[in-house]
């Protein structure tokens, strides 16, 4: 029994030390540092948006100890990302872990490194779930919750496997009191939009909004129950230049139906910025077919 307990002690730790290597010190905030990944050798590192309070003067500690400049190339914060770029190049980058075959009850590793050394919890993965929606608007592929202890300075590290791979970057902020991690397969989208145009593009309508209820006969007509009422339309939004008024229901954009607000998040994709499409209200009682030309939330 001892020799079984000192091999898995033995494989937690090495899976520490493997992951120790491409995990690295952000200090891009005034109170404690938070960690970050090594995503590519050249120098990009991932990390979370909410560590990085300030986009230039930033420094990265890396694991074999040097501290060197980085500046932030972009920043998702409906996501809570942040891509860095670091002056260094030759750094061991990341191995990404396949989490085709996670599963509830699976051993992980939370790591960081708020000081000069990697830290580590262990934990297991208490939930998995389908493609979920963060309240800004961020699509994650994969709901993945974990019990792993997050210490201050963590946000932003890795979450790994037995084998020291990442499953994904661990945020602090997405959800309050979870240990919530962004899976691999967002974290790479979204890096590669980052990289490319330093944010990532989603519609906007500059407006509030919030689900109602039709009355019975227009709901029979159009055969929806709901849509999303118009509490406020911002001066020069892309609403108020389409003519939508305040008091309008949105029960359809670009021919879908709005029933709900995550309906209408949906509908405001990357893809459709700057394009114009038609936007079906109630008003007054009467349905109104409009256009709106979808602008970027940035």
């Amino acid at each position: 029994m001892a020799e079984v307990l000192n091999e898995f002690s033995r494989a937690l730790a090495d899976a520490v030390e493997a992951g120790g290597r491409y995990t690295v010190r952000v200090e891009a905030r005034r109170r404690l540092p938070a960690s970050g990944v090594i995503w590519s050798p050249d120098g990009v590192i991932v990390t979370a948006h909410h560590v990085v309070e300030w986009d230039n003067n930033i420094t990265v500690g890396l694991p074999d100890g040097r501290s060197v400049a980085a500046r932030l190339v972009g920043r998702d914060p409906a996501t809570d990302l942040a891509v860095l770029r670091a002056d260094a190049s030759g750094l061991e980058a990341a191995p990404l872990a396949d989490d085709e075959g996670l599963r509830v009850g699976h051993l992980v590793l939370s790591l960081g490194r708020p000081g000069r050394t990697v830290q580590a919890t262990l934990g297991i993965v208490s939930a998995l779930g389908q493609a979920w929606r963060t309240m800004g608007g961020g699509q994650i592929d994969r709901y993945l919750q974990t019990d792993t202890a997050m210490y201050p300075g963590f946000s932003g590290g890795p979450l790994v496997d037995a084998a020291g791979r990442v499953l994904g970057i661990n945020s602090s902020a997405l959800l309050r009191g979870i240990s919530l991690t962004v899976p691999v397969a967002t974290v790479r989208r979204l890096v590669e939009t980052l990289l490319a145009h330093g944010h990532v593009p989603r519609g906007h309508l500059g407006v509030k909004v919030q689900p109602v209820r039709l009355p019975s006969a227009v709901a029979t007509r159009i055969g929806q129950e709901t849509g999303v009422l118009l509490l406020s339309v911002e001066a020069g939004s892309p609403a108020e230049r389409a003519g939508l008024l305040l008091g309008d229901t949105i029960v359809a954009l670009d021919e879908q139906p709005v029933r709900d607000i995550d309906d209408l998040m949906a509908l405001l994709s990357g893809d459709r910025v700057g394009s114009a499409v038609p936007v079906r209200v109630l008003r007054g009682g009467e349905v109104r077919d409009l256009t709106v030309t979808i602008g970027d939330r940035g």
